[in-house]
């Protein structure tokens, strides 16, 4: 993960390039450097990316990948490299949708400050099918982190589902807040759940 304040890079190395994807959730804006993904976000939540942080659009990366090529022993980069990420997120993302796939193989590196990025790399050890509480991931990282910074640092993940803040709930059960809205929150949640989990409440 990247912080913040990390030492400037070449250009070509921080270059981003950005897809939609139409997911049972709404669409989702991926974005992606050549060598990981950078964001996920959907389209009407609070906190949207401005335009750098999303980079150019590549309208279909599949398309995309069909119409260009690399040579035999050249290694991808740059825009092809990113196109490759985004075709391979927008794979995991409709396993996941289809209950195929409950964690992702892509590397991922936000953009956050030192904080931010702990409390990240804490919800990435979240499995699909258990929530956490903020109070819990104030213990896992701090000491002394208080829940309403760890809340902050929750809100503000910039790699919705594959990052999976939406496993984060409130002390009584509660969904408290989520930056695609609680019913989004409410869908992600009911996909996850254990199928013997599922199947005990028909009865």
């Amino acid at each position: 993960m990247t912080k913040a304040t990390d030492s400037p890079q070449p250009p070509e190395a921080l270059a981003r390039w950005y897809t939609r994807y139409s997911s049972p959730v709404g669409v989702l804006y991926l974005a992606a450097r050549a060598d990981a993904i950078v964001g996920i976000w959907y389209e009407d939540q609070a906190h949207f990316p401005l335009p750098h942080e999303l980079g150019e659009l590549i309208e279909s990366p599949g398309d995309y990948l069909r119409e260009h090529g690399v040579a035999d022993g050249e290694e991808p980069a740059g825009e092809y490299a990113a196109a490759q990420l985004l075709s391979r997120a927008a794979a995991e993302l409709s396993e996941y949708f289809e209950r195929k796939r409950t964690s992702f193989t892509l590397p991922l590196d936000p953009e956050g400050t030192d904080f931010q990025l702990i409390v990240w790399e804490h919800l990435k050890t979240v499995p699909a099918g258990y929530t956490t509480t903020y109070g819990d991931i104030s213990r896992a990282v701090g000491p002394g982190a208080p829940a309403q910074a760890v809340g902050q640092a929750v809100g503000r993940n910039k790699i919705s589902i594959m990052i999976p803040c939406h496993r984060v709930i409130g002390a009584d059960g509660s969904l408290t807040g989520y930056a695609g809205g609680v019913e989004r929150k409410q869908f992600l949640l009911d996909l996850e759940e254990p199928e013997e989990v599922r199947e005990a409440r028909l009865f």
